[in-house]
């Protein structure tokens, strides 16, 4: 393909707010433009080299709401008619690259490339497409500039279809300009295991339903699911040796973080799912491993079979669907300065409570709650760091046992001693947040976004902290998140 001219941008524009409507039909038709780019850099350097634009199917995207509404995502992506030079679309999202930019080996100056994609409607005429990225202090800055004409004949116009796959439509309420379009690939499934697919599909389906918001916005979503055969079943686990061949490229060990799973093959994603019309994508990896992963309007990662399975897919949907921030900050992350102290996160439910008096959702705070909230941190803290402790005895033990050549059922009797231990740990932990006499108030209770201090969540406890089987819930705030997002693909 020719290459497209393009060019960084060295300097900070003003953010356009209050426009969000604009005649859909005067500037795009309702087909799918797909830009495809490699994404490459360090924590302090970055460079977006254009790959391929393809035109793709009908538009999913609500016509009556072009300009997001929302102030998320690292990243945003603007689209100006360039004979008017009239903003007439916009979107936020965070990528792969924005997250290893916080690693250690990225600080360590190891540069890392990632394939990425834009969708954006078909535009009628030439447009200048921006992408911009939020600096230290969440200010976005041009980094990437380029006129488009969709008439060059190098954009691709390939039919979609591909042979093997199947496409199940497990929801269907309405159109997709009017429906929020849940897309779930199945990753790490064999020919044989089509059946098994479809099962997994219509579990994570009625999963998905039964908690709030979604259960009373049922008839505002589509869901599809495509099953898409790999070579071998299940997905990598580089800590364990075991590497599959699957479609999507998808593995543990995501920044050295053993449970954080995603999938790498951004283009054969983007392929699949160009089959049917999405605004977000999830993939189900044929797995009974607890791990999974969230990345705003980019994808969400889950095992189809572990024990916590439910808690894994709506936990991590919070991020990849709403850009809820995570609300613990007691298990380890792969990040180092992933929130920059003194500046308020993006995320709807995560503070740095700068000014106490604006807090971002001081209208859902309880009667009669402090800002900030006393919660019994410190008592909350002692609990987990004695299941750190036992953690670390366990794995000690076990290794001195085996250094000296201890028999077999003496290492058992070993770990199984300490496994107890530890399960009663926890249980111990749960129990201080699940029974917690604030756990029905809203707040702002400090620990959150991996940092014990300086940060805040809304609530005790939630879906996006860790999971309460008798009362899962994302809370108040977190669900108006949600919602404000229905509303934007919807209204």
């Amino acid at each position: 393909m020719k290459p497209i001219s393009f060019f960084i941008i060295l300097f900070c524009s003003l953010q356009i707010w209050g426009q969000n409507q604009i005649d859909f039909e005067r500037y795009f038709h309702n087909r799918t433009m797909r830009l495809d780019f490699y994404h490459s850099g360090h924590a302090t350097e970055e460079t977006i080299i254009p790959d391929q634009i393809y035109v793709q199917g009908e538009w999913a995207g609500n016509p009556s709401n072009t300009i997001q509404c929302y102030n998320m995502g690292k990243y945003s992506a603007k689209v100006y008619d360039a004979l008017t030079n009239n903003l007439v679309f916009s979107t936020g999202y965070s990528t792969t690259f924005g997250e290893y930019q916080t690693t250690n080996p990225a600080l360590d100056k190891m540069s890392r490339t990632y394939h990425e994609s834009v969708l954006i409607p078909y535009p009628k005429n030439k447009f200048v497409f921006v992408i911009e990225k939020r600096d230290r202090y969440n200010i976005p800055c041009p980094i990437y500039k380029t006129i488009i004409d969709p008439a060059d004949y190098h954009i691709i116009t390939e039919n979609v279809k591909r042979d093997g796959d199947e496409i199940i439509f497990s929801v269907q309420n309405s159109i997709p300009h009017k429906s929020v379009d849940l897309l779930i690939i199945g990753e790490g499934y064999t020919k044989e295991e089509e059946k098994l697919f479809k099962k997994d599909l219509e579990y994570f389906t009625g999963a998905f339903f039964s908690i709030e918001p979604y259960a009373s916005h049922r008839n505002k979503f589509n869901i599809a699911g495509i099953f898409t055969p790999s070579a071998e079943s299940g997905t990598d686990e580089p800590r364990q040796g075991i590497y599959r061949n699957t479609v999507l490229n998808s593995s543990f060990n995501i920044f050295d973080l053993d449970r954080y799973l995603l999938a790498d093959n951004n283009k054969a994603i983007r392929d699949i799912a160009a089959q049917v019309p999405y605004d977000a994508i999830l993939i189900m990896v044929n797995s009974e491993r607890y791990g999974g992963g969230g990345i705003f309007n980019w994808q969400t990662v889950f095992t189809a079979r572990s024990s916590l399975r439910d808690y894994v897919f709506l936990h991590e949907f919070g991020h990849g669907f709403a850009g809820l921030g995570d609300e613990y900050y007691t298990s380890d992350v792969a990040y180092s300065d992933f929130y920059p102290a003194g500046i308020e996160p993006t995320d709807p439910n995560v503070t740095a409570l700068l000014d106490p008096a604006q807090l971002k959702w001081k209208d859902l705070v309880s009667p009669g709650i402090n800002i900030p909230t006393e919660w019994g941190k410190a008592a909350f803290d002692s609990l987990n760091m004695q299941v750190a402790l036992l953690t670390r005895k366990k794995a000690d033990s076990i290794q001195v046992l085996t250094n000296t050549g201890a028999k077999p059922e003496v290492i058992k009797s070993t770990r199984d001693y300490f496994d107890n231990l530890i399960i009663a740990g926890k249980k111990d932990v749960d129990a201080f947040l699940f029974n917690h006499p604030l756990k029905d108030k809203v707040g702002a209770f400090e620990g959150a976004g991996y940092q014990s201090e300086g940060l805040y969540r809304p609530t005790i406890n939630s879906m996006m902290h860790r999971f309460d089987p008798g009362q899962p819930s994302y809370g108040k705030v977190n669900e108006r998140a949600i919602v404000q997002m229905i509303e934007f693909f919807t209204k």
